[in-house]
């Protein structure tokens, strides 16, 4: 059976028209007669999007039952019985309730898929496994459902919905996307400017970076070596030497001419037509290489011309720059055009710019021999110079000729064959020796112009010139596989230097060092992959059914290289690259660890600062209530009944007071230390902020709520999300303008509740809102009475025991706003739009 297609719908976030484009799509191929039917759909409430599924035949959803919940889900056996040409897929990152055929909505399509129904599918960037990282950074929200990238490269089509990112925003604004309710929480965080825009990017740049890919895979499929210049891609060839920088940017200037344009520099580490780097200027010409937006390649090739030019074409580079020769002409006379020309006559199509700089041509330094022992082209050289140099030197030696020259033309032949055993090696020389005796016999050996051997010694003569070639090429082939040997020893060197850089800049390194292995050994791809089966980096294609070599790096993890088989040099240098990836792991966690320390000296130095800190504080109730006491135990029945109920009441008052400041400072104490007893429970929001109000007596005219009725539990500990509350309600109360409520509102983003205290005041300056979550801090309140200055600092550190942040943000129109952001509790039943708003996943 033909396995269905799958046409995947990409949006940068939530909004952009994903499900409307599938159902507009699914409309129109009904159209054209194919028997299309909607597996699962969410419309989020949203007219417009319901009024596209009428025409279109919607399946039942299943129904599950989870722990006394209902939920509904795609029915996957329907479908399948129903067997349509063409299913409408939503949501491909959805999770499916316990209990359902499949964990991931994405495993209920490649069964579709298997059953040979085509189908058409939404996602959203954040949703793409490898790029969860990236989108946490730039967003702030960790996605937990995701698609393998491996699930979406083998979609046959992916179709980005697009949408300008202030357009989406007035879509939000107009209430298109969410509930009027959510609007001012979803612009202010997930859907702010600069949020979409880097979403946007995203999301571009993973389709053409795919797109790319599939062009690579199409020609080498069939067959296609020549470059298709579907986008600019600059390969610069460095070589360490003090030119490099002038290539780097020349390359990179010609690759920002156009959009979307690539610089890649490229070291063969091998032999070096233009001698030897110099020690560090690779890292330095790396360094540069990355600021200017480039990537950094290490190749290891016999031949430079060949590896260069090999490597553009295995990247699709439409131009190459190289720096122009630094030999001087007496050595470019003597070996031929060099590198430049040879990488120009098999460029083929790729452009060559040969950049003139500085240190062209500045000095002569000798050839360097290229090949193994000894390169065809030396041993044609070899039998041309024979051929070529036996009748010229006949023809010099028969115009001197006389009867004493006997010797002379006997060592001249003699020459010949050591310089053609010089450039040739032994056949080149064996065939001059026996060339030149024969000559010799013919035209300076009496009787003349006949070959005859009367003499023995003439026949020794011409055994001694093979014996004499063969020495000669015998010492010539041994200094050519020691300058082999040399080479490669340098290649190598260079390579452990490079890897060995990677573990030493640190972060990073692990990557560095797969992508450096995979290069020098000309592998397709590779992957190092944890004991646990994480994968723990790759680079390249790494083809998982194919065949591919695993390499153990100690007990962490495995390097697999995908591409082909390694001999034994190849081998003994990969375990210089395992040695590095260990060491990079193990420094990894050593950092670790050494982060784990950092935070227990900051511990102690907390608990150092509050001991030194407190006893001012600590000592004024202590000192009002001893008093309190005291003047009732000195005054005794003298004292009215009116003066001994304010002594009571003081030394009451000083006594809570003080019983509060030691629970602040012991619960700062063990937030500190790590030590905080957290009880993470699914908690009503709703009924957190409703306690805290009456625990402070606040009523409608301090407080003016707007409670979100769809926000869901968040996974919290009721008792310290009511102390934050309590402690913002109260310094919002402190700060806000007489007659003016304090506002409280919740709502959701994502997977993400959060809490806010809005009011009023005079705020406090942007430079200065870190400062006023240390403890002791009171930024200007100059009021002694209320306490250490601990409240921010607790509900900080409460808000991140239970797994949230606390941040502070202007009021628009004046004033301070204190957000709490706490993950939802686990939920597996919900409606599935429900989830899909909550999530920020909403099409």
């Amino acid at each position: 059976m033909k396995r269905g297609s799958l046409r995947v719908l990409l949006g940068a976030a939530p909004g952009v028209g994903k499900t409307y484009e599938m159902l507009e799509e699914g409309r129109r191929l009904l159209s054209e007669g194919l028997d299309v039917v909607i597996a699962i759909v969410e419309t989020h409430g949203r007219a417009a999007t319901a009024a596209l599924t009428e025409g279109l035949e919607v399946m039942p959803r299943k129904a599950v039952n989870h722990r006394g919940t209902a939920l509904t889900e795609m029915d996957l056996e329907a479908v399948l019985s129903r067997q349509p040409a063409v299913a409408l897929v939503d949501e491909l990152a959805h999770t499916n309730a316990p209990g359902s055929v499949n964990e991931k909505r994405w495993q209920d399509v490649e069964v579709l898929r298997a059953a040979g129904i085509d189908v058409i599918t939404t996602l959203n960037v954040q949703h793409i496994e490898s790029l969860g990282g990236v989108v946490e950074k730039i967003t702030g929200v960790v996605q937990r459902e995701t698609v393998p990238d491996a699930v979406v490269r083998d979609a046959d089509q992916i179709e980005v919905v697009d949408l300008a990112p202030q357009t989406l925003r007035d879509r939000l604004a107009m209430g298109v996307v969410y509930p009027a309710e959510r609007v001012d929480a979803a612009l202010s965080n997930y859907f702010r400017l600069g949020n979409l825009t880097a979403l946007r990017e995203l999301a571009l740049l993973w389709l053409a970076d795919e797109v790319d890919s599939a062009l690579q895979s199409y020609r080498q499929e069939h067959g296609i070596s020549g470059t298709w210049q579907a986008r600019e891609r600059v390969v610069v060839a460095i070589t360490g030497g003090p030119e490099g920088e002038t290539l780097i940017r020349r390359g990179a200037r010609i690759a920002a001419r156009s959009a979307g344009g690539e610089m890649l520099a490229v070291h063969v580490s091998s032999q070096d037509g233009l001698r030897g780097a110099v020690p560090g200027a690779l890292e330095a010409q790396r360094t540069l290489t990355e600021s200017l937006g480039g990537t950094y390649h290490q190749v290891v090739g016999d031949d430079i011309p060949t590896a260069l030019v090999q490597f553009a074409r295995s990247v699709n580079a439409t131009q190459l720059v190289i720096g122009v020769s630094r030999r001087g002409r007496l050595a470019s006379a003597l070996t031929g055009p060099g590198i430049g020309a040879t990488v120009i006559r098999e460029s083929g199509d790729i452009d060559v710019h040969m950049v003139t700089h500085a240190a062209a041509g500045s000095r002569f330094s000798l050839p360097r021999l290229k090949g193994g022992a000894l390169s065809i082209r030396r041993r044609i050289l070899g039998f041309a110079l024979a051929v070529s140099g036996g009748p010229l030197l006949t023809w010099l030696l028969t115009a001197i000729r006389d009867q004493d020259s006997i010797t002379a033309d006997v060592l001249a032949y003699q020459l010949l064959v050591v310089a053609v055993a010089l450039v040739g090696g032994i056949w080149p020389a064996v065939f001059a020796a026996i060339m030149s005796g024969l000559t010799l016999n013919f035209f300076f050996v009496e009787p003349l112009y006949t070959i005859t051997i009367a003499d023995p010694r003439n026949a020794w003569a011409l055994v001694l010139y093979v014996i004499i070639a063969i020495l000669v090429s015998l010492v010539v082939d041994r200094a050519a596989r020691a300058a082999r040997h040399a080479r490669r020893a340098t290649a190598e060197a260079e390579l452990i230097g490079t890897v060995a850089g990677s573990v030493l800049r640190g972060q990073g390194a692990v990557p560095a060092l797969v992508a450096r292995a995979r290069e020098a050994f000309g592998m397709s791809g590779a992957r190092l992959v944890a004991e646990s089966g994480d994968v723990l980096a790759t680079d390249g294609e790494p083809l998982l059914n194919g065949r591919h070599s695993d390499v153990p790096i100690g007990e962490r993890a495995t390097l697999e290289l995908h591409g082909g088989d390694l001999d034994a040099s190849e081998r003994r240098l990969l375990g210089v690259v395992v040695a590095q990836l260990d060491a990079a792991l193990e420094q990894t966690a050593l950092q670790e660890t050494a982060r784990a320390a950092d935070i227990l000296a900051e511990a102690d130095q907390v608990r150092s600062a509050l001991l030194s800190a407190v006893s001012h504080d600590l000592r004024r109730p202590l000192a009002a209530a001893l008093a309190a006491v005291g003047g009732l135990r000195t005054a005794g029945a003298a004292l009215g009944e009116q003066d001994r109920a304010d002594l009571l009441d003081t030394a009451l008052e000083s006594l809570n007071t003080l019983s509060r400041l030691l629970t602040d400072l012991l619960d700062v104490s063990r937030i500190e230390a790590g030590a905080l007893a957290v009880s993470l429970t699914s908690t009503d929001v709703g009924d957190v902020v409703l306690a805290s109000l009456d625990e402070l007596g606040l009523g409608p005219t301090e407080v003016e709520l707007a409670l979100d009725v769809e926000v869901p539990d968040v996974l919290a500990d009721p008792v310290l999300l009511q102390r934050v509350v309590v402690n913002l309600l109260t310094n919002a109360q402190r700060h806000s303008p007489v007659g003016t409520a304090v506002r409280v509102t919740t709502s959701v983003l994502g997977d993400r509740v959060q809490v806010r205290v809005i009011d009023r005041g005079p705020g406090i300056s942007t430079d200065r809102r870190s400062d006023m979550f240390t403890p002791f801090q009171r930024l200007g309140d100059t009021d002694n009475t209320t306490g250490l200055g601990l409240g921010l600092a607790l509900s900080r550190g409460f808000t991140e025991g239970m797994r949230g942040t606390l941040m502070a943000e202007d009021t628009p129109g004046g004033g301070l706003t204190m957000v709490v952001e706490l993950g939802t509790a686990p939920m597996v039943g919900d409606d599935d739009a429900a989830v899909a708003e909550r999530r920020g996943v909403a099409s």
